[in-house]
């Protein structure tokens, strides 16, 4: 199961709060959570007080694989939890040769009077 950490919407209207939260992708925003790992107050006057993280459940969820969305990638990288980059996988490269490009035959139409030839053979044949 695939897992993202992710902010899910609280609050009443123009006073949002948010909290962070390992989900399933496949939930709403405002759905089903795993766990909630934090929250943020982005009408807070002092910094400081705006993000508070479990950075040891967040270390925990990125380590078996889970995705931060890009909001909350950088809430962690500004509370000092390093996000682990993907490795890229190295291609294999061919050992055959490129074969040099062809252009496709372009496809000729037979004139009606030809195909018409062609219709009666077919039924002059079944008849027969």
């Amino acid at each position: 199961m695939a897992v993202t950490l992710r902010l899910k919407r609280f609050g009443r209207l123009n006073h949002p709060t948010y909290r962070v939260v390992a989900t399933d992708p496949r939930f709403p925003r405002d759905g089903r959570i795993i766990e909630a790992l934090g929250y943020y107050l982005p009408l807070m006057p002092r910094a400081q007080e705006q993000v508070k993280l479990n950075t040891e459940r967040v270390q925990y969820w990125l380590s078996v694989g889970a995705k931060a969305s890009e909001t909350v990638a950088e809430m962690i990288e500004k509370a000092g939890v390093a996000i682990p980059q993907p490795k890229k996988r190295e291609r294999n490269k061919s050992k055959a040769k490129a074969k040099p490009f062809v252009p496709p035959k372009k496809k000729v139409r037979k004139p009606k009077a030809q195909k018409r030839a062609e219709k009666a053979e077919r039924a002059a044949a079944g008849k027969k």
